[in-house]
């Protein structure tokens, strides 16, 4: 059976309404996608590092107990488990504070074995993070050996605007390892301002035929591939909350791909009614989240997926 891995960032995250705190959640890009994965059932490892300490501890309990493998997680005891504080304004958007206390030496972990088909996801920060660069890139050239097919969530954000110009040939060098790029409009702001959608993927993404997809909040979500272009409406919802509809989006579009048995070699010639379905699944996974103060799919929604199979 083919399984997924995910690497990025495990986070407790705080999320504050109306500057009162409601809710303590483990989160993170990747991590939020890897939960929901894991509560449909889809064989799932995370790669990624916690603390040993009450936080760290926390998290890795939550993975067992939605399904997501804690075998490949790195536990330091020189530093703490980081922690966010996610403000919902009014709109139910999220302004994030971060504290970290990472050790001099991260990510000291194996990667697991993959195979042909087996899905790699990536994401954030962490995917250009300079620490982690050397692993990280070790790690997706090994994943591209194997004939794995890879998924990169570009989630950029201002926070890191101003390290734009020296990560952006970590930036290129992650989109030519990546079968599926997907980011929203303001990734792509912040990347390459004042430059159409149209042109950057003639210039980075076409001649490796690779698929992007490009989330705008409420409006349309665009999908440009090799052999077609096409936009999606988005319907009009009243969130809970926001945080993790990016990272769900992701999941279900990774569900989609398992459950209709899509390959490496087939995602670059996919037909106009196959990313139906997927953006369809895609929307729908975004959707979920926003109606809780989780950062992932509801368990109602995930046995309702499996039982539809």
């Amino acid at each position: 059976m083919r399984k997924v891995i995910g690497i990025g960032e495990s986070i407790l995250d705080i999320i504050f309404q109306n500057n009162q705190p409601q809710q303590a959640v483990p989160g993170g890009s990747t991590f939020n996608c890897m939960i929901s994965l894991g509560r449909c059932g889809i064989p799932s490892w995370f790669v990624s590092e916690t603390g040993n300490d009450p936080a760290g501890q926390l998290i890795r309990n939550f993975m067992q107990k939605n399904n997501l493998s804690t075998d490949y997680m790195s536990v330091f005891n020189d530093g703490k488990s980081p922690v966010s504080l996610a403000f919902l304004d009014e709109k139910r958007n999220a302004q994030y504070s971060f504290y970290t206390d990472y050790p001099e030496k991260r990510l000291n972990t194996d990667f697991p074995d993959m195979h042909p088909d087996d899905i790699l996801i990536f994401g954030s920060y962490f995917a250009v993070h300079p620490a982690l660069r050397t692993t990280l890139r070790k790690w997706l050239q090994y994943a591209q050996s194997q004939q794995a097919l890879l998924y990169y969530d570009i989630n950029f954000r201002k926070a890191h605007a101003h390290e734009r110009i020296a990560l952006l040939p970590d930036f290129i060098e992650n989109f030519k390892f990546a079968d599926i790029i997907r980011c929203s409009d303001e990734d792509l702001e912040i990347l390459f301002p004042n430059e159409t959608i149209e042109s950057i993927y003639e210039r980075y993404f076409q001649p490796h035929h690779q698929s992007l997809i490009v989330t705008q909040g409420e409006k349309n979500i665009i999908v440009q591939t090799p052999s077609f272009q096409k936009e999606y409406w988005v319907a009009a919802i009243t969130p809970v909350s926001t945080i993790g509809a990016g990272d769900n989006f992701n999941a279900g579009l990774v569900y989609g791909l398992l459950k209709n048995g899509t390959y490496k070699r087939q995602v670059f010639d996919l037909q106009e009614n196959e990313w139906d379905k997927l953006i369809a699944l895609a929307k729908a996974f975004a959707a979920n989240v926003c109606a809780s103060l989780e950062n992932y799919i509801s368990f109602d929604f995930a046995n309702y997926l499996t039982k539809k199979e």
